[in-house]
């Protein structure tokens, strides 16, 4: 299994985790998953009102995974006039961020994270230099006189 098949398994089982799957079976049903978490959104949308909530995702790589997250689910990400790219706006009830969207998107991004950092250095190895350590850290110098 390649890398890349690796993780997008692993994404398919974290998803199914946040849904409340309770079989092996249902954790292979992704489509079944997002259905379930759609439906728990809806519950919590009836007890719980939607509040404007503010997400700051400073790198281009978790900010297009929690937004495609939120797609995911029919929510609709979107940011206020002069508000930097790097913030998301949502309006969406608290517990589901608490107890779904955010613990999902921080599993996922961790995942993913791992995927990119392990690739990166991959191809640098690769194809500029096999010494990707970290650089030397020296003692300070004296001070002049």
């Amino acid at each position: 299994m390649t890398d890349e098949a690796q993780l997008r398994e692993k994404l398919r089982k974290i998803e199914a985790l946040f849904a409340g799957a309770d079989t092996v079976g249902e954790k292979l049903a992704a489509e079944a998953a997002r259905e379930r978490v759609r439906a728990r959104l809806a519950e919590l949308e009836r007890s719980d009102k939607p509040i404007e909530m503010q997400f700051s995702l400073p790198d281009q790589w978790s900010r297009q995974l929690f937004l495609a997250l939120c797609r995911r689910y029919g929510l609709k990400p979107y940011r206020l006039y002069r508000q930097r790219v790097t913030t998301v706006m949502l309006r969406v009830p608290k517990r589901f961020v608490d107890q779904v969207l955010w613990p999902e998107f921080q599993e996922l991004n961790t995942a993913l994270m791992q995927y990119l950092n392990e690739a990166t250095t991959r191809v640098i190895r690769e194809e500029v230099h096999r010494d990707t350590s970290e650089a030397a850290e020296n003692a300070p110098a004296l001070p002049a006189r």
